[in-house]
């Protein structure tokens, strides 16, 4: 799925996070953050909301590609042969900090994870705005596009806004 998406009108994660803490706590579920161009934005949003330490496992911030290899298990020829700014990639990160981040060998319930470009320059041939955001459950993992606009910081900040929202609708629509 891709969405176009003006950065500077994405909700705040401030309006979101609390959201998403409650609804994981009343589920007894727990989220695992992998990030990379937000560099610890998502984790951090939500461990402000009071009472995420029930919910919120951590986050790997997976900056470098080869990281995404070495610590969540992101395949190293799929890193090679399309980048790091990928919707396979998005998939393979939130699956794999489930896992990287399991308590007394149980995966984090869902993982989460972004992966983009947010400039000042293209990255492995994609366009400054081009984000996938990955959502994984025992269920799978899948994967959405996002187009943003505007600068750096708005850009990361979509991004954590987005990424949020996904997982709110995802726990809204589990059954």
């Amino acid at each position: 799925m891709s969405r176009a998406v003006d950065a500077a009108a994405a909700a705040p994660p401030v309006r979101i996070a609390p959201r998403v803490v409650a609804e994981l706590t009343v589920r007894g579920e727990s989220v695992a953050v992998a990030e990379s161009l937000t560099g610890g934005l998502v984790v951090s949003a939500l461990v402000a909301v009071p009472g995420a330490s029930a919910v919120v496992r951590g986050g790997v911030v997976a900056y470098a590609t080869p990281v995404k290899a070495s610590v969540l298990g992101v395949s190293a020829e799929l890193l090679a042969s399309n980048g790091a700014v990928d919707p396979e990639v998005a998939r393979q990160m939130a699956a794999g900090v489930r896992t990287a981040l399991a308590v007394d060998g149980v995966p984090a319930t869902w993982g989460i994870s972004t992966t983009g470009v947010a400039g000042p320059d293209p990255q492995d041939g994609q366009p400054v705005g081009t984000v996938f955001v990955g959502i994984a459950s025992a269920a799978g993992a899948e994967a959405f596009e996002l187009h943003l606009d505007g600068d750096r910081d708005a850009i990361r900040q979509a991004t954590v806004s987005e990424l949020l929202v996904r997982l709110s609708d995802s726990l809204g629509h589990r059954e």
